[in-house]
C-alpha cells in the first residue's frame, strides 16, 4: 500500500491537477474519493484532515496531510524532483507559476462548485446564469493566458519547452472543466495545441474525470 492517499473528486479541476502530477511523477497512491454533491466533503472525518472541506488532500503516511492543489503539486516536485514540473531558474519557474496562476487564482476560484451553489442558492441564478458566469471568467483568463502563449518564446510543445508542467497541468484541467460549460475552444488555438499535446500522454489520460473510480 502507497503511503500516499489522495483525498479529491473525481470531476473537480484542481484533484484532476494532483492526480496528473502523480502519474507525470509515477508515484502510487490510494484514492479516497468524496461525492461533493452529497457534502461528503463536509463530513466529521474529512474536515478532521482539512478543516477547509476543500479537495484534494494528500495524506502523507503519518507525518502530514497537505492540501492545495499548487502547494501539493509543488511539493511533489521537490520531494520526487524526476522528472521535474518546473525549469531550474527562477526567472523560468516565476513564468511557469504565472502561467499556472491564471488558471488556479483568477478563473477556478470564481467558477468552482461552492461558488456555483452559492449565487445559485442566494441570488437564484439559474443554471443557464450560471454557464453564462462560468464562461465569462473562463474567457477572461484564457485570453490573456493564449495571447501570452502564442507570443512568448518560452512557449514550446508545452507551456514551458519541450516537456509538461505545473503550467500544464493546469491548463490541462481548465479545458477539461471548461468543456462541462460549453466554452468555445475556436479562440484558443495555442491552449488547444498544448492541451492535445498533454492529452496523448497517459498520465493526463489517467488523470481524466471519466477515468475514475467515482466517475459516474
Amino acid at each position: 500500500m502507497s503511503d500516499l492517499i489522495l483525498h479529491n473528486y473525481f470531476r473537480s479541476s484542481a484533484s484532476v491537477r494532483v492526480r496528473a502530477a502523480l502519474n507525470l511523477k509515477g508515484l502510487d497512491y490510494s484514492y479516497t474519493p468524496y461525492a461533493l454533491l452529497l457534502n461528503e466533503h463536509k463530513s466529521e472525518g474529512y474536515l478532521g484532515l482539512n478543516p477547509q472541506g476543500l479537495v484534494p488532500a494528500l495524506e502523507i503516511g503519518k507525518k502530514a496531510v497537505l492540501t492545495q492543489s499548487m502547494a501539493i503539486i509543488e511539493y511533489l516536485d521537490e520531494a520526487y524532483p524526476k522528472p521535474p514540473l518546473m525549469p531550474s531558474t527562477a526567472l523560468e519557474r516565476a513564468r511557469v507559476r504565472s502561467l499556472a496562476q491564471i488558471t488556479g487564482c483568477d478563473i477556478h476560484p470564481v467558477n468552482n462548485l461552492r461558488i456555483l451553489r452559492f449565487i445559485s442558492d442566494e441570488y437564484g441564478v439559474r443554471e443557464d446564469g450560471k454557464a453564462a458566469w462560468f464562461r465569462h471568467w473562463a474567457a477572461t483568463g484564457f485570453m490573456a493566458l493564449e495571447t501570452r502563449l502564442a507570443l512568448e518564446p518560452e512557449t514550446g510543445e508545452f507551456c514551458h519547452g519541450a516537456a509538461p508542467g505545473l503550467a500544464d497541468i493546469h491548463l490541462y484541467a481548465q479545458v477539461l472543466n471548461n468543456a462541462r460549460f460549453n466554452v468555445d475552444p475556436a479562440p484558443y488555438p495555442t491552449i488547444m495545441r498544448i492541451f492535445e499535446a498533454c492529452d496523448a500522454l497517459s498520465a493526463f489520460q489517467d488523470a481524466r474525470p471519466e477515468n475514475q473510480p467515482d466517475a459516474y
